[in-house]
Formats: C-alpha cells, sequence, structure tokens
C-alpha cells in the first residue's frame, strides 16, 4: 500500500538559509520545523527531505559535512519527537566542479529524480503527496511527477513571491508563512477530503 508524502525542502524551509552550509555550526533548523515533521508523522504520511547541495560540486565543502549536517537534523527531529523517514540530496551541478560531481544529472531539483527515487524506496503514492519549499523549483519538482506544491514565505520565498511570481506559469497549489503553518493545512485539507 502506497503512502502519502510530505516532502521538505531543507535550506530556507526547515532550516535558516545562510546560503551555503560549509559548517555544522551554521546550520540551525527553524524553531517550528520539528513540529511540522511531528505533524506529518501523526499523520501516518511520509516526512521526506529533498534537497540540493551544489556547495559539494562547488568544493565549498565535503560531501562528509552533507551527511553530518543531516545526523544533526536527525538527532534533533528525534530529540523533539520527531522523525525523518528519508533526507535525498543531489550533490552535482551541471557545469561547475570536478568529476563526479560535475554533471547533468536527474536529481538536481527541479529535475524530479530525488522523489522518484523516494517514492520507490519508501513506497510513496506522488499523486497524494506535496512539495513544500521556499523556491519556485521545489514547486515544479513536484508538478513533474503529479504531487502539489506549496511555497513557505522563510528563506526566499517572500522574494520569490514578490519579485519573480508576475512570471511564472502556474501559481503555487498553497502559500504559507512558514513549514508548519503549510503543514497543518495540507494535512487538514487531506483527513477533510
Amino acid at each position: 500500500m502506497l503512502t502519502p508524502a510530505i516532502f521538505l525542502d531543507r535550506d530556507g524551509t526547515l532550516s535558516a538559509e545562510i546560503g551555503y552550509v560549509n559548517h555544522l555550526s551554521r546550520f540551525h533548523l527553524l524553531p517550528f520545523a520539528v513540529e511540522a515533521v511531528r505533524l506529518v508523522n501523526r499523520a501516518g504520511w511520509r516526512a521526506v527531505v529533498i534537497t540540493n547541495q551544489a556547495g559539494v560540486a562547488r568544493g565549498y565543502f565535503p560531501e562528509s559535512l552533507v551527511e553530518e549536517v543531516h545526523g544533526s537534523v536527525r538527532e534533533h527531529m528525534a530529540a523533539g519527537g520527531a522523525r525523518l523517514d528519508g533526507i535525498f540530496y543531489c550533490p552535482h551541478h551541471p557545469s561547475v566542479g570536478e568529476a563526479p560531481y560535475r554533471q547533468d544529472c536527474a536529481c538536481r531539483k527541479p529535475k524530479p529524480g530525488l522523489l522518484r527515487q523516494a517514492a520507490e524506496e519508501l513506497q510513496i503514492d506522488l499523486a497524494r503527496s506535496w512539495m513544500i519549499g521556499d523556491r519556485y523549483g521545489d514547486l515544479e519538482v513536484a508538478w513533474a511527477v503529479g504531487a502539489r506544491g506549496a511555497l513557505v514565505r522563510t528563506g526566499y520565498g517572500e522574494g520569490e513571491l514578490q519579485y519573480k511570481s508576475a512570471g511564472w506559469t502556474r501559481r503555487p497549489d498553497l502559500v504559507s508563512t512558514h513549514v508548519l503553518e503549510a503543514v497543518a493545512h495540507i494535512l487538514h485539507e487531506g483527513t477533510s477530503a
């Protein structure tokens, strides 16, 4: 049986957007991130992080730092009674860096490779799933697999709405102040449907 998921962008959605996180001390979860994931868990949906980490390809930090940051995320979630079902990331960039990180891959958002991989590994029903992020590309990756997309105003979200939305070919399925508000709305809609 397939389960719906809420896919979560990392930087700017679950954590503060600071540019490239090139040291663990620079990574900070937003205050409402753990509660958002806890709500997803309680609803019986999958909670999955989907993130581009091109700083690896650019040589700003080693891939081991990405793993260290994600270990810290899992620890913070567990301490707050929340659980991520998966964390999937793309370390590539199509035109910068050295092999094997310099490549035009299928996993770099807005391409849908990471969502498809997560769906296969975690038995996710993409048609009933959502992607929450602070950039239009987060929404595009959702739409590419038949899921819906929610834009949050944290991170780059407010600027995306104000300065870029006139050129968008499709409107977000939901706009929320932050990830907790988005999750609460999605889950309320899902239980009342």
